[in-house]
């Protein structure tokens, strides 16, 4: 039996990166006609990665860039469905590259609306790739003030390594709690609230020109094609590389803070049932495993699986915008599209690392972005 989106042509922005490359290949399989618009950026393809590769032979390819009015109008040509990935996404470079975040994320966003708006373009469906970013800490339990969502860290206590998030209200150790849909939005970065504010500016113009919106919050997206060599693709990448040449692994704070992973698998089974679903069309949906891991963890068994005979390290250090702990209610998504992860971060993580092996594994460019961030000071 044919899928209800058989047939439909679909545009993926930044379809030539992890998520999109891995979203065209699924919609393919689906019959779908895909066309994909990227810059290629060479912090993420360098001499065109595995990721461009797995595609560039199976669908309509359009190198161009969000900034470009006459790029947009031509990619979304005779298109049905849009999905939107591509963006900025370092949460501590968008600390110091604001006109470049703003720019991309909120600018390109504003070039596509625009058109919708005024030009002879007519869209079925929009997916935008939204952030847990814009949760900023998330929500916590606090034992005498219950549900609260604490401020962001301040400098000066972390600069005297206490970590731990706060009740606004007593100022005591609170509990983490998942994050739902309805929790309160306060970004603790630029990129987070570039995020927020390009999910709002989807749904407003969506709901004023009847094309129906879903906003996916994804959490921390990890798996098998994931670039090794970029320093803000995440932090599972990051980790993979050093510890595959037995390099020490500085841990950031005291290693305690909580992560979201989810396989990319299972973020891609997410993204495809939001476009098919009609059951999610003008909803916020959260994207996650569900689960909270510590990154010490983590990292723990990532020199496990790796066999490795690199050290952890915890010197205190940290970056200004970095959250504690955050992870997915999944609630809301699993009731209303059915969805629920299929792949255990252990499984993950053996396949990932299998695929890393055969993998060059450069690490010089997640110093450079460490030593970018010492130098305007947002990295203590």
């Amino acid at each position: 039996m044919f899928s209800k989106i058989h047939n439909k042509k679909i545009l993926i922005t930044g379809g030539a990166g992890f998520i999109g490359s891995n979203l065209a290949l699924k919609l393919l399989e689906k019959g779908c006609k895909v066309t994909v618009l990227d810059n290629l950026s060479y912090r993420i393809h360098q001499d065109f990665s595995s990721s461009y590769n797995s595609i560039k032979d199976k669908v309509s390819f359009i190198k161009g860039t969000v900034l470009s009015r006459k790029d947009w109008i031509r990619s979304l040509k005779g298109i049905d469905i849009l999905v939107h990935l591509a963006a900025e996404t370092g949460t501590g470079e968008s600390m110091y590259r604001i006109e470049k975040y703003t720019d991309v994320n909120i600018h390109g966003t504003s070039i596509l609306l625009d058109i919708l708006a005024n030009e002879n373009i007519n869209l079925e469906k929009m997916v935008i790739a939204s952030s847990r970013a814009l949760y900023g800490e998330g929500k916590y339990n606090c034992k005498d003030d219950g549900v609260v969502y604490p401020f962001a860290r301040k400098d000066e206590d972390m600069s005297r390594g206490d970590f731990d998030v706060r009740c606004p209200i007593c100022n005591k150790s609170v509990e983490l709690l998942p994050t739902d849909e309805e929790s309160r939005i306060h970004p603790n970065s630029i990129y987070g609230i570039t995020k927020q504010t390009q999910e709002q500016m989807f749904l407003t113009t969506g709901e004023s020109l009847k094309i129906p919106v879903v906003a996916l919050r994804y959490q921390n997206i990890y798996g098998v094609g994931q670039a090794l060599h970029n320093p803000y693709t995440g932090v599972i990448s990051i980790f993979s590389s050093r510890i595959r040449k037995n390099l020490d692994i500085n841990i950031f704070e005291d290693g305690k803070g909580n992560r979201d992973f989810i396989y990319i698998d299972d973020a891609v089974d997410a993204t495809i049932i939001a476009i098919e679903k009609d059951e999610a069309n003008y909803e916020v949906l959260n994207v996650g495993s569900g689960y909270p891991l510590s990154i010490i963890d983590m990292t723990k068994m990532l020199i496990k699986q790796y066999k490795s005979n690199s050290r952890i390290l915890i010197q205190g250090n940290y970056r200004i915008g970095d959250i504690r702990s955050n992870f997915a209610d999944l609630t809301k998504i699993t009731k209303l599209l059915g969805f629920k992860p299929k792949v255990s971060f252990d499984e993950g993580i053996k396949k990932t690392s299998i695929w890393a092996a055969s993998q060059e594994a450069n690490t010089n460019m997640y110093d450079e972005s460490i030593n970018e961030m010492k130098t305007r000071k947002l990295f203590k």
